[in-house]
């Protein structure tokens, strides 16, 4: 961990990426209380997560070009901008349907954040580092979560809308300015992607996705893992107020608490677990969360003390992030520095289009089945997903080879958020 914070573009990137998260938090967590309070409908909840969720199935062909072909230090810095610029309107306490026009046009941006952030990784650390420091990165959006949110709901409680966005622009401030700078550059640049259509551009992406032979079986785990988060998205307020007999604000504690597990799986990954296969990170913490999930669901049978659950999440919270960090490791470490913004992009985008599949089933099935039936499948999905990666490794699918990537301390000066139970 201190080798990789030893490095000062990537030691800067990852204070950036700290404020960044910690503020894109606050609007998270206030947003849709604000929304609730002025509507009263719950429907409201999910017209919220489709809005965090569309625009980056909409825009990843634009995003990830964008990402490849444009200095990405300069991106992520104009991205802050551009969220600081979206959000004014929300000091005026607006009405619903601005709030509505905000969220999307946030959820955008964002989309072209991610996937230049996560490209640039490899560059400021080399391939060979990238597990540790998507682990770092991992704690960020541990912390970030636990600050952000607490943030956003007492700023909205104490102050109303207009003060959690005045915090929220203060901190968006900090992660712009430590952008701003050019990363200072010590060895040369990986080669820019020739000039081609947009649409071309992304479709050579998507064809190293499904062609890839280690990425193939990669993106089927994707799947897995981003069905079984979509369903948890329903199905976890429907288990706590109804099996658990618990209030909204149980489920918050709970939701809360797995950025516990996480920090410390962050860590666990940025030192002793860095050097470990992402394909083997990305598949025991698949099976582990499975399994633990399973726990968790069936567990209401024998006890439904409010008190075992919360240990019960915050240590759910641990092999969440060794999948995120084990996923986003396995993608970078496969792709050649030249597309691996447009394949991150559409990473994230089929991450989106997923989960948003899982939510839409599990809301559609749930009212027959029961929660029971759901949760427990939900369960066996994350098991699946592990078994497609830990299968690869046992049997030799992956071929073992990795595209070359090019080490820098700096971003180039001419141009992958944690799954939960």
């Amino acid at each position: 961990m201190k080798q990789l914070l030893g490095v000062p573009a990537f030691a800067r990137l990852w204070v950036a990426a700290f404020f960044g998260e910690t503020a894109e938090w606050m609007l998270q967590v206030a947003l849709p209380v604000y929304v609730f309070q002025r509507t009263g409908s719950a429907a409201t909840t999910a017209l919220s997560i489709v809005l965090g969720l569309l625009p980056a199935v909409l825009l990843s062909p634009v995003a990830g070009v964008v990402a490849d072909r444009w200095n990405r230090r300069a991106v992520l810095f104009g991205v802050c901008c551009g969220l600081a610029v979206v959000a004014l309107p929300l000091l005026a306490e607006p009405g619903v349907t601005v709030v509505y026009a905000v969220m999307a046009a946030q959820a955008a941006l964002a989309s072209v954040f991610e996937p230049a952030r996560n490209a640039l990784v490899p560059e400021l650390v080399g391939v060979e580092e990238v597990t540790g420091a998507n682990g770092l990165m991992s704690v960020n959006g541990s912390v970030a979560r636990l600050a952000g949110g607490w943030a956003g709901g007492a700023l909205l409680g104490f102050g109303g809308l207009a003060d959690v966005v005045t915090g929220y622009l203060a901190v968006l401030v900090v992660a712009g300015a430590l952008l701003a700078k050019p990363f200072r550059r010590v060895s040369a640049p990986a080669p820019r992607p020739a000039r081609e259509p947009v649409v071309r551009a992304w479709l050579d992406g998507l064809r190293e996705l499904t062609h890839n032979r280690r990425l193939a079986r990669t993106g089927l785990a994707l799947v897995c893992t981003s069905l079984a988060q979509g369903m948890f998205l329903v199905l976890f307020v429907v288990y706590v107020l109804e099996v658990l007999g618990g209030s909204e604000a149980d489920a918050g504690l709970l939701r809360g608490v797995q950025a516990i597990g996480g920090l410390a799986a962050g860590f666990a990954v940025a030192t002793v677990a860095r050097r470990i296969a992402p394909a083997a990170l990305l598949g025991w913490g698949s099976v582990v969360l499975g399994l633990l999930s399973a726990v968790i669901w069936n567990l209401a049978l024998v006890t439904t003390a409010l008190g075992v659950y919360v240990g019960l999440f915050a240590l759910a919270g641990a092999p969440g992030v060794v999948v995120g960090a084990g996923l986003l490791s396995e993608v970078q470490s496969a792709v050649a520095p030249a597309r691996a913004g447009r394949v991150l992009s559409t990473t994230f985008a089929l991450v989106a289009t997923f989960t948003t599949a899982g939510a839409l089933l599990a809301g559609a099935l749930v009212a027959t089945t029961g929660p029971a039936v759901l949760l427990n499948v939900q369960a066996g999905v994350y098991v699946l997903a592990g078994a497609l990666m830990l299968v690869r490794k046992t049997r030799g699918f992956d071929d073992g080879s990795a595209a070359p990537m090019v080490t820098v301390e700096g971003c180039r000066t001419s141009s992958p958020r944690a799954t939960s139970t």
